[in-house]
C-alpha cells in the first residue's frame, strides 16, 4: 500500500525512471520472441521460414490483442482504484481480468484448429510457404493461454507498483526462448516446430513466475477465487478501457493480412520475408516506446484518479521525450548500418537484403515522431478515455494505412508499398496532437486540496 501511494507524492522523474526502465528493458527481451525467431529461423530454415512465420504473424498479433483487450484494460482500472484507494475493487479487476485471459485465448484457439489452413492461406501463405506456416502456428496456438496469463498478469504486477519484478519476468521468458531457440533449431533439428516451441516454453515459464508471486504472499493485491467469478459491471469497464488496444492490434492483424497479399502481389516470397524482417526490426525499436507508455500508465491513471493533475500532465511530458530520444536512437543506428542490420535476418542472401533494406529506409522514415503518437495514445487509455484512445490507436493502421495500402501499391508498386507506413504516420501525428493539446488545456491547472491531503496520507 505504502509503494501505491508513492505514486501520488514522490518525483515524477524518479518514478518515471523507476517504473518505466524495467519496463522499457522487459519490452526490449519481450521483442526478442519475434525478433530471435526470425533470426534463427532465417539462418537454420532460410527465407522460406521467414515467410513463414509473417504469414503466422497475423495469428500471433490476434493473440496479443487478447493479452492487451485484458492485461492493460484491467491494469488501467486497477491503477484507478489504488489511487481512489479503493482496494478491494482493485483485487475483484484483477481476478475477473485472470478469467478472461484464460477463457478468450482458449476461444481464439478453437476457432483457429477447426479453420486453420484457409486462415493461413488468407493470410497470404503461398503454396510453398503453407506448410511451414501450419507447423509454426499449430504450436504457437496450443500454447497461448501461457502467453496470455504470463503478459497479462505481468500488468497487474506492474500496477501495483513492482516493475522490477515485472522486468523479471520478461527477461527470464526472452532468455529461455532465445536459448531453446538455438537448441531445438541447430542441436536437435526440430526446424520451424523448434521455433515456435521454444516460444511457447520461454511463455510457459513466464506464467510460472507470475503465478508464483500472486500465490507466494509477495504482492499487495491477492487472486481470490471469490473474485473470479465474473461481475458485468467490471468486464464492461475492463473491455471499454481495453478496447482501444485491442482494438488497434486488430487492426494491426488486418493490416498485416493485407501487406502480406499485397506483397505477394508485387514481390512475391521475397518480399514477404523481407517485411518479415522490417516488422522485426521495427518491433525492436517501438517496443522501448511500449515500455515507457506501460511505466507511465500507473502513474498517470493513479495521480488522474488522485485528482493531481499537474503531476499527470508532467508525467506525460518526460514520458514523450524520454521516448523520443528512444526511437531517435533506433532512427540514427538503421541509417548508419542498415545493410548490416538486415543482414543478421538474411544470412547473405543478397537479393533479400537489397530489398529488405530499401524497404526498411522508406518504410520508417517517420520514426522520430512515432513516439509522441503511442504516448498520447495511451494516455487516454490510462486516463479511462476509450473514445479517443480507439481514434488514435486505429488512426494508423486502419483509417490511414490500409487505404494507402489498397491504393499506393497501383501507381508506384513495392514503393507504394513502401511509403504507406510515413504517409500514415504523418497524418497520425498531426490529428494525435490536436487532440492531446485540446485534452491537456482541459485540465484543472491546480489539484484539489482533499485530493492532496488523501495522496499524501
Amino acid at each position: 500500500m505504502k509503494r501505491s501511494l508513492e505514486m501520488g507524492s514522490q518525483s515524477i522523474g524518479r518514478l518515471l525512471w523507476e517504473f518505466s526502465l524495467p519496463a522499457v528493458i522487459g519490452m526490449l527481451l519481450y521483442s526478442l520472441y519475434n525478433i530471435v525467431d526470425r533470426i534463427f529461423v532465417g539462418r537454420g530454415v532460410g527465407s522460406i521460414g521467414i515467410a513463414a512465420i509473417t504469414v503466422a504473424f497475423p495469428i500471433m498479433i490476434i493473440l496479443l490483442a487478447i493479452y492487451v483487450f485484458i492485461g492493460i484494460g484491467s491494469t488501467a482500472l486497477i491503477s484507478l482504484r489504488l489511487g481512489e484507494q479503493k482496494y478491494e475493487e482493485a483485487e475483484k479487476v484483477a481476478g475477473n481480468g485472470t478469467l478472461m485471459l484464460i477463457i478468450l485465448p482458449l476461444l481464439i484457439s478453437g476457432i483457429y484448429f477447426l479453420f486453420a489452413e484457409r486462415i493461413l492461406i488468407l493470410f497470404g501463405a503461398s503454396p510453398t510457404v503453407l506448410p511451414y506456416a501450419l507447423d509454426f502456428t499449430h504450436i504457437i496456438i496450443l500454447g497461448s493461454v501461457f502467453g496470455s496469463l504470463g503478459f497479462g498478469m505481468n500488468n497487474f504486477i506492474r500496477a501495483e507498483g513492482n516493475p522490477r519484478f515485472a522486468m523479471m519476468t520478461q527477461v527470464i521468458g526472452a532468455l529461455l526462448n532465445a536459448v531453446l531457440n538455438y537448441i531445438f533449431i541447430f542441436k536437435l533439428g526440430l526446424g520451424i516446430k523448434g521455433s515456435a516451441l521454444a516460444t511457447v516454453c520461454g511463455q510457459l515459464f513466464s506464467t510460472i513466475w507470475v503465478l508464483s508471486y500472486f500465490l507466494s504472499g509477495r504482492s499487495m493485491m491477492k487472486i481470490r477465487l471469490k473474485n473470479l467469478k465474473p461481475q458485468m459491471s467490471i468486464l464492461i469497464g475492463i473491455m471499454s478501457i481495453g478496447f482501444a488496444p485491442f482494438a488497434m492490434q486488430i487492426a494491426s492483424s488486418a493490416q498485416q493480412v493485407i501487406l502480406n497479399n499485397t506483397l505477394m502481389i508485387y514481390g512475391g516470397d521475397k518480399a514477404l520475408s523481407a517485411v518479415g524482417i522490417i516488422m522485426s526490426i521495427a518491433t525492436l525499436l517501438f517496443m522501448p516506446v511500449i515500455g515507457v507508455s506501460q511505466g507511465a500508465q500507473p502513474l498517470i491513471g493513479y495521480n488522474y484518479g488522485a485528482g493531481q493533475y499537474e503531476r499527470v500532465k508532467e508525467t506525460l511530458k518526460k514520458a514523450v521525450i524520454s521516448g523520443t530520444y528512444i526511437v531517435l536512437a533506433g532512427f540514427l543506428l538503421i541509417h548508419i548500418w542498415p545493410e548490416e542490420i538486415v543482414g543478421l535476418f538474411s544470412k547473405g542472401d543478397v537479393e533479400l537484403t537489397q530489398i529488405t533494406t530499401h524497404g526498411l529506409l522508406i518504410f520508417l522514415v517517420m520514426l522520430p515522431v512515432i513516439a509522441f503518437q503511442i504516448l498520447c495514445s495511451n494516455y487516454f487509455q490510462a486516463v479511462g478515455k476509450p473514445v479517443q484512445s480507439t481514434i488514435l490507436s486505429l488512426s494508423r493502421q486502419v483509417l490511414l494505412f490500409i487505404p494507402l495500402l489498397l491504393i499506393l501499391p497501383r501507381f508506384w508498386g513495392m514503393n507504394g508499398v513502401w511509403l504507406t507506413a510515413p504517409i500514415s504516420d504523418g497524418i497520425a501525428v498531426l490529428l494525435t496532437a490536436a487532440l492531446i493539446f485540446a485534452e491537456m488545456r482541459g485540465l484543472p491547472t491546480t489539484s484539489s486540496t482533499t485530493n492532496k491531503i488523501r495522496a499524501d496520507q
